[in-house]
């Protein structure tokens, strides 16, 4: 009977559900979702697979033992130094915090919705032995910044709430002049390498079928798309104020645009 309950708890669904056991007269177990007379719930704690990690690549990225490369979810943290590109203010400082926290522990996986990236990386928030969110606390720690793409959308509020946090405590990146706000009217063509905060007035909103954008001045415009737009507020109501926009710059018909993914990446 034993083993008809680690089926059902196998079966989609049967996770989350209240599992009874009684005995019969002849004195066999059974199990059900439904309770009958004499019957106790059965108090499931479900099982987990832990993984000790193998290298620690830079801030958000790591190697476990059986050869997985995985990318931390719903965080970005400055880039390490690699091939020919110097390291990001503050990203030899996650990578040591991480390798640090990482000693003499294993980590389980909660794996996002979309399971790997285009790199194919295992895409996850990672959790110690000792149930520490890693992706939480290097937010909270100001090591790293949230950076939300849909459809994964776990832990949002969390890590929100501890951006916020140290953000006003000015922590890790918040307090560095590398990451500090730049007005809109002061980017040159060039535009700007790695993550960039931005802020300006909304002049414009242009719609089309795959996109909103916020048009802040002839050079510069942020992009939402459509089918993310139920996560926002009304993006008419970002007309005419001064709001700030976290993202990568890119180049497209001579002007800069950022992508918008979530509405953490806007600062009224």
């Amino acid at each position: 009977m034993r083993i008809l309950l680690v089926l059902l708890l196998c079966l989609p669904g049967w996770a989350n559900a209240e599992i009874y056991e009684w005995q019969d007269a002849n004195g066999s177990k059974h199990f059900s979702d439904r309770p009958v007379v004499d019957a106790k719930k059965v108090d499931i704690k479900p099982g987990y697979d832990f993984y000790r990690v193998k290298t620690v690549y830079d801030g958000d990225t790591v190697v476990l033992e059986d050869g997985r490369k995985i990318r931390f979810l719903g965080i970005n943290t400055p880039e390490v130094q690699h091939r020919d590109k110097q390291a990001d203010a503050g990203g030899d400082e996650a990578k040591r915090w991480l390798t640090d926290q990482l000693k003499n522990t294993k980590v389980r996986l909660e794996v996002g919705t979309e399971k790997t990236d285009k790199y194919g990386r295992t895409l996850a928030h990672l959790f110690t032995e000792k149930k520490e969110h890693i992706n939480l606390q290097l937010v909270a720690a100001g090591l790293a910044a949230v950076s939300i793409y849909p459809p994964d959308l776990h832990y949002v509020n969390e890590l929100v709430k501890a951006q916020n946090q140290a953000e006003q405590a000015k922590l890790g990146i918040w307090g560095r002049p590398e990451y500090a706000v730049i007005p809109v009217a002061s980017l040159t063509e060039a535009g700007r390498q790695g993550w960039t905060r931005l802020a300006g007035k909304v002049v414009n909103i242009r719609t089309t079928r795959k996109s909103i954008y916020l048009e802040f001045s002839d050079a510069f415009e942020a992009r939402i798309e459509s089918k993310w737009l139920d996560l926002f507020p009304n993006v008419n109501d970002y007309l005419g104020e001064t709001i700030e926009v976290r993202g990568w710059l890119n180049k497209s018909k001579g002007h800069l645009s950022m992508l918008i993914r979530h509405p953490s990446a806007i600062k009224e």
